[in-house]
């Protein structure tokens, strides 16, 4: 079916876990319109900055080629020490928007979640062969807690085999465990995630790794994603959560890749 200006072509993919990056707007807008950070941005540098309106935690994107793209840091505070946590460049936005949301605007379903290896569990995870933690049904993620007499920092990575990384994400050891859980329930969840702009993006595009399925989607749609999103983040943190229920898969805005 021809494009027309009235709609744009999206892919949508799943395991979300191998769609790649997205566009970083699906975080850093919403955190700052819907939550009040601030940013400190440097024209004259390819990063951005965000702080927390209590100036606790600071948010960095920044490209790095040899290390992690994002990079959050939480101050310490009377009840726990100070933590981190940071992701890849493919780390998928909506996975990374599962965590900042849930600490930029925590809701009763998000803290629920005690235990970061519970959704994997329900999912179908299994321990993996030959080392602690949970893999996934396809062994494509792992996630890992290290540490034996003292819990450690948790991993999770994402790999198409031995010599063939594509993302990693690492919380310290005093992260809040809600956050983490928060993370891998986005990480299992099963609902495709859209895509614009060229497939080149993604880290494989093997059929029997990756479901692709095009559509045609009203430009007005896609242009509009992003401002739902911000207003639905903003009730959320105004406002007592209901009763948990599954958003339906953002679309990215128009003429950006998510």
């Amino acid at each position: 079916m021809p494009q027309t200006p009235e709609t744009v072509e999206v892919e949508f993919i799943s395991p979300r876990h191998l769609a790649g990056g997205g566009d970083p707007a699906w975080i850093t807008v919403p955190l700052h319109r819907a939550c009040g950070w601030s940013h400190g941005n440097d024209p004259l540098m390819p990063r951005v900055i965000l702080s927390s309106p209590d100036q606790k935690t600071l948010l960095r994107l920044e490209p790095d080629p040899d290390g992690q793209w994002w990079t959050l840091h939480h101050a310490p505070t009377p009840d726990r020490p100070a933590w981190y946590a940071s992701f890849g460049a493919r780390t998928p936005v909506e996975i990374i928007a599962a965590f900042t949301d849930a600490l930029a605007a925590p809701d009763t379903a998000a803290t629920a979640w005690a235990d970061p290896y519970e959704p994997l569990r329900q999912t179908g995870w299994s321990p993996a062969t030959g080392a602690d933690g949970l893999a996934s049904p396809n062994e494509t993620v792992y996630v890992q807690r290290l540490g034996v007499d003292e819990p450690g920092p948790w991993f999770v990575t994402t790999t198409l085999g031995q010599h063939r990384p594509v993302w990693q994400a690492r919380f310290g050891e005093h992260t809040p465990p809600y956050l983490i859980a928060a993370f891998t329930a986005a990480l299992v969840d099963p609902s495709p995630v859209p895509r614009t702009g060229s497939p080149r993006s993604l880290p494989t595009r093997d059929p029997d790794l990756v479901t692709r399925s095009h559509r045609e989607v009203p430009a007005v749609q896609v242009a509009s994603a992003l401002e739902e999103r911000v207003q639905a983040l903003a009730a959320r943190r105004a406002g007592p959560a209901t009763s948990p229920s599954a958003p339906r898969p953002p679309l990215p805005r128009n003429g950006r890749s998510r």
